[in-house]
């Protein structure tokens, strides 16, 4: 079990295990606004003018299963899910913002805005980064 586990983590490498953990996020989000939908709804408002909240959890599923399915890419030919999710969270960051100022409608949508952002963010990081070198060195087995 544990050797299975050891081959899926180097074949999937460190960008992969991001994009799966960022794909089962997205799509559990997207799936959470599809079946019963959460959120602030004035924080939400700007998103609500441009589609209906469901469409939007479609938008975050679909982002979803691009991150997982561009998990098992080699890298440098993940890229697609890093931008998917990133694509899908800023306009939710910046519609909290704005309802935070100038509008003033949600009093504490900079704090969700802040989550959106660095949720999205983060992919903007990695999709820069090499994986690390094979370790030289045997692994032991305990």
């Amino acid at each position: 079990m544990r050797a299975a586990a050891r081959r899926l983590g180097e074949h999937l490498g460190r960008r992969g295990a991001l994009l799966t953990l960022k794909g089962i996020m997205a799509t559990g989000y997207g799936s959470g606004q599809v079946v019963q939908p959460t959120g602030d709804p004035q924080g939400l408002t700007l998103l609500l003018t441009l589609m209906p909240l469901q469409t939007w959890g479609w938008a975050w599923i679909t982002a979803g299963v691009v991150a997982l399915v561009c998990a098992w890419l080699p890298q440098r030919r993940d890229w697609p899910g890093f931008l998917a999710v990133w694509l899908v969270s800023v306009p939710w960051a910046m519609a909290y913002l704005l309802s935070w100022w100038p509008l003033c409608e949600s009093p504490r949508g900079w704090v969700i805005a802040l989550i959106f952002g660095a949720f999205g963010a983060v992919n903007l990081v990695v999709i820069g980064w090499d994986e690390p070198p094979p370790r030289s060195e045997p692994r032991r087995e305990t």
